[in-house]
C-alpha cells in the first residue's frame, strides 16, 4: 500500500516530469524509507542512454529516497532544503541495467548520521527480493539557505 504517491513524491523534491523517478513511498519512519519505482522500464526515461539504462542509474532512485526521506523528517510539505550528493561508497552491483529487471524497484534507504548539514546513508534497490544494487551515500545539505532562513 503507497502512503505517498508519485505527485505527493514530485511536490516536495526538485525533480519534475519524468525526472521524478520513484512511483510512491511504501513505508517510512525517521530513520529509513521504502519506495518503489516502474519507471526503469520506461524508453523516455531521462537517464536512459543508447544502451540502455546502466546499474549506476539506481543510485539517482536511491538519492531521490533519500531526498523525500528528507522532505518527510522535516514534516513540512514543502520541498526540503537542497541536499548535494558529495560521495558514494562501497558500492556493489548485481545486475549491469535496470531496463531489463521486468519488476518493480523496491528503493530502500537508511539515515546512518545526521550532523545537521551532513548526512549519511546506507541504499539498497531490489526487485522482487534480489538485491541488484547497494552502498552508501554522503549528502551535504545547503548551508547558505539554513543561514538566510
Amino acid at each position: 500500500m503507497t502512503i505517498l504517491d508519485r505527485a505527493g513524491i514530485a511536490a516536495r523534491i526538485p525533480h519534475a516530469g519524468n525526472m521524478c523517478l520513484l512511483d510512491g513511498v511504501l513505508a517510512w519512519t525517521p530513520e529509513a524509507i521504502s519506495c518503489h519505482a516502474g519507471s526503469h522500464r520506461d524508453p523516455a526515461n531521462p537517464l536512459r542512454g543508447a544502451d540502455g539504462l546502466d546499474i549506476l542509474n539506481g543510485i539517482e532512485y536511491a538519492a531521490q529516497a533519500m531526498a523525500i526521506h528528507g522532505a518527510l523528517r522535516a514534516g513540512t510539505d514543502e520541498a526540503p532544503r537542497a541536499g548535494f550528493l558529495t560521495s558514494v561508497r562501497e558500492v556493489e552491483c548485481l545486475a549491469s541495467r535496470l531496463d531489463d529487471i521486468p519488476g518493480a524497484l523496491r528503493v530502500y534507504a537508511e539515515c546512518l548520521s545526521d550532523s545537521g548539514n551532513h548526512l549519511m546513508y546506507s541504499f539498497r534497490i531490489e526487485t522482487e527480493g534480489r538485491p541488484l544494487l547497494w552502498g552508501r551515500a554522503s549528502v551535504m545539505l545547503d548551508a547558505a539557505a539554513r543561514q538566510h532562513a
